[in-house]
């Protein structure tokens, strides 16, 4: 697999995520870490049934640290972005949560063989400058900002950059090693779900399907895609490009008919592809 085709299919968990807004709002009423075990459950029987390809002794050679790593990467910042905007549901809360593709390119100058320019910073944070439009714009509940909510916050974007960028360092894992972070999630997500939250089901039909939708697709496959393209893609590429998620999520929530479209989105849109292009011409220039 070559660089170039890596970094296609980590894109693929981008496109996947700018579904989860839509998807997640038609799952109403579920709770989150409910939702979150009804999900990376079917993601890891997925994972398993694409796993049987190779057999399941590719499992079995996978050091135990490793998994470890995974489900707390997965888990880790789950927990950590449901409980901030427990305490704090606000824009800002969520604006910190996105920090996390700037994170990933700051980060990734400290990998072997990666050499961060100021062509990639400059476009992360053009970039980041898109996805505030659109995240401030969505506004929150309008109470004051809690800390705590934020310290949290910006815990889950640190833990998920870290997951993303460290993946790098285990190439050699075999991307069916998501498969048990995923079913390590949903089990650990039964039991925040327990000690957290009441037992609401999905109401209907649509409600359902909108579950299975976020478990085929963004809370499933995305993270088995996204493996492949921070392991061998061109991660500082893929970094800027994450703050298409909230744009092309935006997007299709007016496509939906949930959301109404606004000038907002516009200057999003060129603020973001402006700032991948960046990020484009110094991966070029580096390679």
């Amino acid at each position: 697999m070559t660089r170039r085709q890596a970094t296609a299919i980590g894109f693929t968990a981008i496109l996947m995520w700018a579904l989860l807004a839509l998807f997640t709002i038609g799952s109403a009423p579920v709770p989150p870490f409910l939702l979150n075990a009804l999900t990376f459950g079917i993601g890891g029987l997925i994972g398993l049934v694409w796993t049987a390809r190779r057999g399941f002794g590719v499992l079995r050679g996978i050091s135990w640290k490793v998994y470890a790593f995974g489900t707390i990467g997965l888990f880790g910042y789950h927990f950590l972005y449901f409980t901030a905007f427990r305490l704090g549901p606000t824009a800002e809360t969520g604006l910190i949560a996105y920090l996390w593709p700037l994170f990933i390119v700051l980060f990734s100058g400290f990998l072997p063989g990666e050499r961060l320019t100021i062509l990639h910073v400059a476009g992360a944070l053009v970039a980041f400058a898109g996805a505030a439009l659109i995240v401030l714009g969505r506004g929150g509940d309008g109470g004051a900002v809690s800390g705590l909510a934020l310290g949290l916050a910006f815990g889950c974007a640190l833990t998920w950059a870290l997951y993303s960028v460290l993946s790098r360092r285990l190439g050699s894992v075999p991307t069916e090693s998501v498969t048990v972070y995923c079913l390590a999630t949903a089990a650990l997500s039964v039991l925040a779900h327990l000690a957290l939250e009441e037992t609401v089901w999905p109401v209907d039909a649509t409600g359902w399907a909108a579950v299975a939708a976020l478990g085929i697709g963004p809370v499933g496959a995305a993270f088995f895609t996204w493996d492949v393209g921070m392991k061998k893609g061109d991660i500082q590429l893929l970094g800027v490009a994450s703050y298409a998620a909230p744009l092309l999520s935006t997007l299709a929530l007016v496509a939906a008919g949930i959301t109404g479209p606004s000038s907002t989105i516009f200057i999003a849109a060129g603020l973001i592809a402006g700032g991948a292009a960046l990020a484009a011409r110094a991966s070029a220039r580096k390679g």
